[in-house]
């Protein structure tokens, strides 16, 4: 009968059962009822994409009635709050670009969803939604009808448990069943033993080995022809097109030898080939995995929280130790890292890290707050309903909404390479062939084959990737934690470093004290020390614990106990306006308390005010970080060294006698003025790198090319930063930038590494001189150099101290 191919799926339909519609055939009324949904939302773009990129729609009434149990959809949802929830929904049968094109348009087939993320490799849709508008069985429906069914396992939810893809190993072991056979059965031809029995049968076990090969070659091998057939398909030569052809030619070319008795071919070649090439990949994977790993453990692992104990005492604890039923105290902008319940009658949370709407919701006593929040004013309490998600923070801390456009320079040189690598290696083989068929057809075959084999890129794509991947998981041990390989590239770039001063090159672990003004009772103490509690401002942080002992001198239980505030305002570069048992307390710059202070007595101070009433300051003479004059001295070879503060200039004279002459200083900076300052050398031309405390330099941070925020013990969580830093490191960063800087120099002399073994390979595979067999050993042997160079390379540089 006549046959033609659906529309939507593509799937074969008999002439006398096909639907028309729009002038266009299709299988089933499913189909047809799709293709309208695309047409009536002016979505028919999807079929530009891909060609018959659809599946068709399966009757799914009644399937996912249990949606509508909001107990059961509570647990599926990833967050909830208000009118916005998250919810993370597999989908297997995503597989090519229309799929993701559609997927991340769900808005314009539905109200109420917002946005949708796809994540290709784990065939899942990240959806944010608003509950009051639409259900989630609504969009399963939707998803349902338009041919992309999600698969929903409580089990797999309630339990953490994920179907894992083992169609590799099953390739890698079939591979080498087949290369292991392969290689027994050959050896009598590869010492052309003269016996009886090996002549008599040879025939026979040519075309055993002829079939041992096919379950190699066709479904071992399959991954590289598909992946070729896209890349023409899509006009993009990736290196997967020479593999595949040279999988393919050395098949055709051993085939053709054994049915015209040439020879035994090279099945064991081919089999190897494949093999060593799948365990590459297999051990990349691996790897990757271990990387991510390690990267998704310790993101966080040198940032805390406040823990408040049974006897009412505080103690800042890794947040990885925190466990249900712990009671923590969550600061003004600090990050709320677990979900929990709120103690304190009222909470603003900002939950823009998750959304990305910016404003903040109320929250109540007794309310469920969840991870990811910010926590806006006063001083909160809450109790821990689960322990810390450590994957989940960091997937916080990744998220596109605060990913720099920065130039993934890298993977460009690999694509560079690979787009002009792949016709180039072409055009050598097919050139080697035409010169060789005319003077002898065997060797115009073998310079064919070896041209394509010997010269696979593979080696030349793994160079940045093994390179970048292993200097992240060195750094991440000496606790310089990156928010991806970007950065390294980033930091091998930076010409220019501009320091924060208080909180940065100072600790707020350490700080002579005093007190100029009129004398504060023991009450006025208690009330700005409880103010104090809820900032996370370096200066606050020092003169908080500088009270708590002044007042514990005193040993009054009354004077020590925490106190309710009742309104609190933190001014980012300014100061503190808090309300607390009716008095209005004022603390911050000389300017914020309206107080005219002499310019020539150049102080770090933090003034008070209560009730209108100005009392006097705090005066600051900070601790400098131990070893910040070597590192300054070594830095300043090499780099534009920048201070900026937002202190006056009281400082100045000790930081000139302190650091390398020509650093520059620069004081009295807002928050907006150090933005500024940053944009203004970027538009010299400069690449800068800011390092910052993480609250008054967020913007500092975000503007800069690299954004590096030195973490004391607080979880001040700044996701405009690049690199997390824990403060007892700080002295070492000379030597992370020279460790960036020599990981480039590793890509760049691994990359000659690989051309080289492609110029020799090459050039004795012209002039038919290398063997197809030869060529296929060399071929995984020059992945395994390269990758073994790159690690013992890193590792080396990383040793160099």
């Amino acid at each position: 009968m006549d046959r033609q191919n659906c529309f939507h799926c593509g799937l074969n339909i008999i002439k006398a059962e096909e639907i028309i519609f729009d002038k266009k055939e299709f299988c089933c009324n499913g189909c047809k009822t799709v293709y309208e949904i695309f047409s009536l939302n002016d979505m028919t773009c999807y079929y530009d994409f891909e060609k018959s990129p659809g599946a068709t729609p399966q009757d799914i009434n009644g399937k996912y009635d249990f949606l509508d149990n909001e107990s059961i959809v509570s647990k599926l949802l990833e967050f909830q709050e208000n009118s916005t929830a998250i919810i993370s929904l597999n989908i297997p049968h995503i597989h090519c670009s229309s799929c993701i094109w559609i997927l991340e348009n769900l808005q314009r087939l539905q109200k109420g969803i917002s946005t949708s993320q796809v994540n290709f490799p784990e065939k899942t849709v990240r959806i944010t939604y608003n509950p009051e508008t639409v259900s989630i069985k609504t969009i399963v429906y939707l998803l349902s009808s338009i041919g992309y069914e999600p698969y929903i396992s409580l089990e797999n939810y309630e339990t953490g448990k994920n179907d894992v893809d083992r169609s590799l190993t099953y390739k890698l072991g079939v591979a080498f069943f087949c290369f292991g056979n392969i290689m027994l059965l050959s050896f009598p031809e590869y010492f052309e033993v003269k016996e009886f029995w090996l002549d008599q049968y040879r025939g026979f076990f040519r075309w055993l080995i002829f079939v041992l090969s096919l379950p190699s070659f066709f479904y071992s091998a399959s991954g590289y022809y598909v992946s070729a057939y896209k890349s023409i398909k899509s006009k993009m030569l990736n290196i997967d097109i020479p593999i595949a052809l040279g999988i393919v030619v050395m098949f055709v070319r051993s085939t053709v030898d054994i049915v015209m008795d040439y020879g035994s071919g090279f099945f064991d070649s081919l089999c190897g080939l494949i093999f060593f090439m799948l365990l590459g990949k297999m051990f990349q994977i691996k790897t990757y995995s271990f990387l991510s790993f390690e990267r998704d453990f310790k993101s966080y692992f040198p940032i805390a929280i406040t823990k408040i104990n049974s006897n009412a005492s505080e103690e800042s604890v890794p947040i990885y130790e925190v466990e249900k039923g712990d009671r923590l105290l969550i600061r003004n902008q600090e990050l709320i890292p677990v979900d929990g319940i709120l103690i304190s009658e009222k909470a603003e949370i900002d939950y823009s890290f998750v959304t990305g709407e910016a404003i903040p919701i109320t929250k109540h006593s007794g309310d469920k707050v969840f991870a990811g929040g910010k926590q806006m004013g006063k001083v909160i309490e809450m109790e821990v309903l689960h322990s810390v998600s450590q994957s989940y923070l960091t997937q916080l801390w990744s998220n596109d909404v605060f990913q720099k456009n920065v130039e993934q320079k890298y993977k460009t040189i690999t694509d560079r390479i690979s787009r002009y690598f792949t016709p180039i290696l072409l055009l050598i083989a097919f050139s080697g062939f035409g010169y060789w068929i005319f003077i002898d057809t065997s060797i115009a075959f073998n310079v064919f084959t070896a041209v394509l084999i010997v010269a696979c890129p593979c080696a030349l794509a793994l160079t940045a990737p093994f390179t970048f991947g292993n200097v992240l998981r060195i750094l991440g041990k000496q606790k310089f934690y990156l928010k991806n390989a970007l950065v390294i590239e980033q930091l091998a770039k930076v010409d220019t470093i501009v320091f924060d001063k208080t909180g940065t090159i100072t600790t707020n672990k350490k700080s002579n004290i005093s007190y100029e003004g009129v004398i504060l009772s023991d009450e006025n103490l208690v009330l700005i020390k409880n103010v104090l509690r809820a900032s996370n401002h370096p200066l606050s942080r020092m003169l908080y614990d500088y009270l708590s002992v002044v007042i514990l001198q005193n040993k009054s239980a009354e004077e020590t106990k925490k106190l309710k505030v009742d309104a609190f305002e933190e001014i980012i570069g300014k100061g503190i306006r808090a309300q607390i048992f009716g008095y209005q307390i004022q603390i911050g710059s000389a300017s914020f308390v309206e107080k005219s202070e002499d310019n020539s007595i150049q102080q770090t101070s933090v003034h008070i005010k209560i009730n209108g009433i100005y009392y006097g300051k705090y005066i600051f003479n900070n601790q400098y970080r131990e070893g910040l004059e070597t590192l300054f001295k070594n830095l300043n070879n090499k780099y534009r060294i920048k201070v900026l503060s937002g202190d006056n200039e009281g400082e100045r004279s000790t930081l000139v006698k302190l650091l390398p002459k020509g650093t520059e200083l620069i004081f009295n900076q807002k928050p907006e003025q150090k933005l500024e300052f940053i944009k203004n050398l970027q538009e010299q031309g400069k690449n800068v790198m800011m390092v910052g405390d993480g609250l008054n330099d967020a913007g500092a941070l975000a503007q800069s090319n690299v954004g590096i925020s030195i973490s004391e013990n607080v979880n001040v969580f700044s996701p405009a930063c690049d690199a997390i830093l824990d403060a007892n490191e700080f002295p070492k960063l000379d030597y992370f930038l020279k460790l960036s800087k020599n990981s480039i120099t590793t890509i760049k002399m691994s990359f000659i590494l690989s051309l080289l073994y492609n110029v020799v390979g090459l050039s004795f595979a012209i002039t038919g001189n290398l063997l197809p067999l030869v060529a296929a050993i060399i071929m995984p042997l020059s992945t395994v150099t390269i990758v073994s160079f790159v690690t013992v390379m890193s590792n080396y540089y990383a040793s160099k101290k």
